[in-house]
């Protein structure tokens, strides 16, 4: 029996032998993984700052109709969620993606001037906005990219308003935002009256009431208090919006393109390879190999070019997210550290990868026939 070394060489040894189209077959998956790597790296960003939006301004539960985007959720509802024992501050809002030059599109926030979530901004210079005025307060990554400063005037959809503050934030969809009082953006929008949700913050659990618990009751009691609505812990309506939500699909839907381009580069290879070494399958099923030592073979063949390939992706998907770190375009929101479990997900998806493509091929090497195996030139 051929030990595990020489197995391992004799593998090794068949992929080299036709090395532009093993460094070829390692390109395409590598490109695949690569992708993989970068983009639902930039999507996992992307949620973490929504996380951090509602985490850093203290919000535990969001109260809105059914979609996240919906915009018809009356004002009014505030004043009977405010009065639930529960609740210590409930708070409504609107944002929108908006044009603030033909280049530069930004959030806007909607937001009351008394509301707790202006606490979380770090303000750098100026002041905050007055309801009923037309003043703005920009995040201080979108004051750079436009180039104001206090006391300046930024267009919005035809009015004018006057930046009244610049403020850090701690999310970067609000340092890279615009924040305008509610009735100015319900007027802006067409939506008087109307908001997007209410950010609620709870009071503190009572001694002995687990946190979850504490948790579920609150949102069962504003529930039942406002049939219709949706009462959603703040982390759960980070991750689960349709903005996330897009921004997953399109990660996973691009990188299972570039998945199914680099498996179908190791079909083809497999094939190829099993199709040169035909006599060769022939001459070690003669000397005492078995159908599943075959198969074996040139399984790990294919293992071994998704492992190789998946590492070298890893590289270059990091590499990518280093790049949009640093671009002005792209820096708010995305970070260039990624997580050992998504490494080891990328890596183990390149070799299940490999064993995919590799399974046809194999099955077929292990399926030849000795004596005409023997007989092909």
């Amino acid at each position: 029996m051929v030990s595990q070394l020489s197995f391992a060489g004799f593998a090794w040894k068949n992929l080299w032998r036709r090395r532009l189209r093993t460094v070829l077959t390692l390109g395409g998956i590598a490109m695949a993984i690569g992708a993989f790597v970068a983009l639902v790296g930039f999507s996992r960003s992307f949620e973490h700052e929504w996380a951090r939006l509602y985490s850093s301004a203290g919000t535990d539960i969001a109260v809105s109709e059914n979609s996240f985007l919906n915009t018809s959720l009356d004002e009014r509802v505030g004043v009977k969620l405010r009065s639930l024992p529960v609740v210590e501050n409930a708070e409504p809002m609107i944002f929108n993606l908006m044009d603030l030059t033909p280049e530069v599109n930004a959030l806007v926030f909607g937001w009351r001037a008394e509301s707790y979530e202006l606490n979380a901004l770090t303000l750098l210079s100026g002041r905050r906005f007055r309801n009923g005025q037309p003043e703005i307060m920009l995040g201080d990554i979108l004051a750079a990219n436009l180039n104001k400063k206090i006391g300046e005037t930024v267009e919005i959809q035809g009015s004018a308003f006057t930046v009244v503050g610049i403020y850090h934030g701690a999310s970067a969809l609000e340092a890279d935002a615009v924040v305008m009082p509610l009735d100015e953006l319900q007027q802006l929008s067409s939506l008087q009256g109307k908001v997007a949700a209410f950010h609620v913050r709870l009071k503190p659990a009572p001694a002995g009431e687990e946190p979850d618990a504490y948790m579920k009751r609150a949102r069962a009691q504003i529930e039942t208090a406002l049939p219709g609505l949706h009462a959603t812990p703040a982390a759960e309506r980070a991750a689960n919006n349709q903005l996330v939500g897009l921004a997953h699909a399109v990660a996973w839907g691009t990188s299972t393109i570039a998945l199914i381009v680099g498996i179908l580069g190791i079909v083809n290879t497999m094939a190829m390879s099993v199709f040169e070494r035909t006599r060769e399958i022939g001459i070690l099923r003669a000397l005492g190999w078995k159908s599943w030592n075959i198969l074996l073979l040139i399984q790990t063949e294919a293992a071994v070019l998704g492992l190789v390939g998946g590492l070298i992706g890893i590289c270059v998907g990091w590499g990518a997210l280093r790049l949009l770190s640093v671009l002005p375009q792209t820096a708010s929101v995305v970070s260039s550290s990624v997580s050992w479990l998504h490494l080891v997900e990328a890596l183990g998806i390149s070799i299940l990868s490999g064993l995919v493509a590799g399974a046809v091929p194999a099955w077929r090497g292990a399926h030849l026939s000795p004596v005409e195996a023997l007989r092909h030139e």
